[in-house]
């Protein structure tokens, strides 16, 4: 891989883009499969995105025909390239609904022509949206140029190469300051990250001030293993929250914060470097007596993770708080290896354990046929769901929104194309988590009303769309892994009315 000096990032979007697309070309002018009947001469090439054609489909050959009022609505993105064959009915109608979401049914069709080995159909399918796919263009253009990423490199198997190199690029060009501002912007935005840290920190306070704890000296000294990806971010709030809610300087708790990040890249280590002095001077600003501490943690198997040395000083005054927000999710569920980690967090007998995932049935992304179309269909809902609010929340031509998505597309190659034991991106619904927090050992507890009052604050701060409801019996989990039932506790966060985030409360 070459050095990517001056703006990398574009740089390498479009060399990605150009590969895939000189790949494709020379593989269906190559393809023996592609040499009958049903082949695409080289000389009828589809044109390229930016021109001012419509794709025609007739007898299986690609043709091109100007029309200049369907090139117009087409570059305003309220129409799409409208492709007739026998073998392809269904695309007319796919594109003679402006509203209508192609991506998802042209994605869809390959993986299940990929499901079912119609090598034809997929080199078909692939070059289409090989030729309509960009990760800069609108929401459908987007979705289609990861996902298409990530059903090429299943297809070449090449699935943990290109997820490698995807994250050395990304590790080569992040910094301090373009995570500080990427967070804070989606922070701003969007409640799909500050929905868990107000969740969290209210539960937290709840349970530490509220005069029924079983801590005698509620005052005296709370301890937060912080097992998260948020970089901090959900902290200052917290800090904010026990100044002003002491009366003076001498009933102030001290506040311990141990913070695991599940990673050895060397951005990582940047950033928290970076963080850990500013947070800590926030917190004399606040008055707050505070010690931070930051573990790294290289080894994908999360549930090796020895849980009792990061809070073994802790005394007998101290409240213990476990804080799990979308890390869970990265402990690979093969061996168990998830109900080990959760069971290890109860042996440290926390008072309150606060857990945050994304709601997405990922864990069982089978290698058979009609197992991997039901997980790409899963995969691609959840993620689609994730790039519309992005697409509803920033600008078109946003930076920030241009690294969140990046990140996404690289969650979905690992889903798509990497194998499963390899796997850190296997969400699981609400009720699969239900269901292992309770066998460790767990009860659940409910939100306090000042805490979903100050959810739904949050909300209104936000544009429509967004929505909260409580986790009762009519969501339910049918996970391969035999996790079935239903979730009876917490809180989702709601876009357009599917959940995407799934926040809780337990107790030991």
């Amino acid at each position: 891989m070459m050095y990517l000096g001056g703006c990398c990032s574009c740089r390498f979007d479009a060399w990605i883009l150009y590969s895939a697309r000189l790949t494709l070309t020379k593989e269906l002018q190559h393809s023996s499969i592609l040499t009958s009947s049903s082949s695409y001469p080289p000389s009828r090439r589809t044109p390229p995105l930016n021109s001012n054609y419509l794709f025609n489909m007739e007898e299986d050959h690609i043709t091109a025909s100007t029309n200049s009022s369907s090139s117009k609505q087409y570059e305003n993105h309220t129409s799409n390239p409208i492709i007739t064959s026998p073998k392809l009915a269904n695309f007319d109608v796919l594109f003679s609904d402006p509203n209508r979401r192609w991506a998802s049914d042209l994605l869809l069709d390959c993986a299940r022509a990929v499901s079912t080995s119609d090598k034809p159909r997929v080199h078909h399918l692939m070059w289409i949206l090989s030729e309509l796919a960009s990760p800069y263009g609108d929401l459908d253009q987007r979705i289609a140029s990861y996902f298409l990423e990530a059903l090429f490199a299943r297809l070449t198997s090449t699935g943990p190469r290109t997820l490698l190199t995807l994250s050395s690029v990304s590790d080569r060009i992040t910094c301090f300051e373009s995570t500080r501002r990427t967070n804070l912007r989606f922070q701003d935005l969007s409640p799909w990250s500050t929905f868990g840290h107000v969740a969290a920190n209210g539960a937290i306070l709840d349970s530490f001030l509220s005069p029924s704890s079983s801590n005698p000296n509620s005052a005296s000294r709370l301890h937060i293993l912080d097992l998260s990806t948020t970089f901090c971010t959900q902290w200052p709030t917290l800090l904010e929250s026990l100044a002003t809610r002491s009366s003076g300087a001498d009933d102030t708790p001290h506040l311990s914060i141990t913070t695991v990040v599940p990673s050895s890249s060397p951005s990582a280590h940047r950033v928290m470097r970076e963080i850990a002095p500013r947070i800590d001077k926030f917190a004399r600003l606040m008055g707050v007596p505070f010690c931070f501490s930051v573990v790294h943690y290289p080894d994908p198997d999360l549930s090796t993770l020895d849980l009792p040395r990061l809070v073994a000083d802790d005394g007998s005054s101290t409240t213990l708080a476990v804080n799990c927000v979308n890390f869970l999710h990265r402990v690979p569920p093969a061996g168990r290896r998830r109900d080990i980690l959760l069971a290890n967090i109860r042996q440290l007998r926390p008072q309150i354990v606060t857990l945050l995932e994304e709601e997405a049935n990922l864990v069982g992304f089978e290698d058979e046929d009609e197992g991997f179309l039901k997980d790409f269909r899963e995969c691609l809902g959840f993620f689609s769901a994730y790039f519309d609010s992005l697409d509803y929340c920033f600008p078109k031509t946003s930076n920030d929104r241009l690294a969140l998505e990046r990140a996404a597309g690289r969650a979905v190659v690992d889903l798509v194309a990497c194998p499963a034991e390899e796997s850190s991106e296997r969400r699981e619904r609400a009720a699969g988590w239900s269901r292992r927090m309770k066998i460790a050992g767990f009860k659940p507890a409910a939100f306090s009303d000042d805490v979903t009052e100050d959810l739904s604050a949050l909300l209104k701060r936000h544009k429509e769309g967004w929505s909260m409801r409580s986790a009762d019996k009519d969501v339910e989990d049918s996970t391969p892994s035999g996790f079935g039932g239903y979730a009876t506790t917490g809180l989702f966060l709601t876009w357009k009315e599917r959940p995407v985030l799934w926040a809780s409360v337990w107790k030991a």
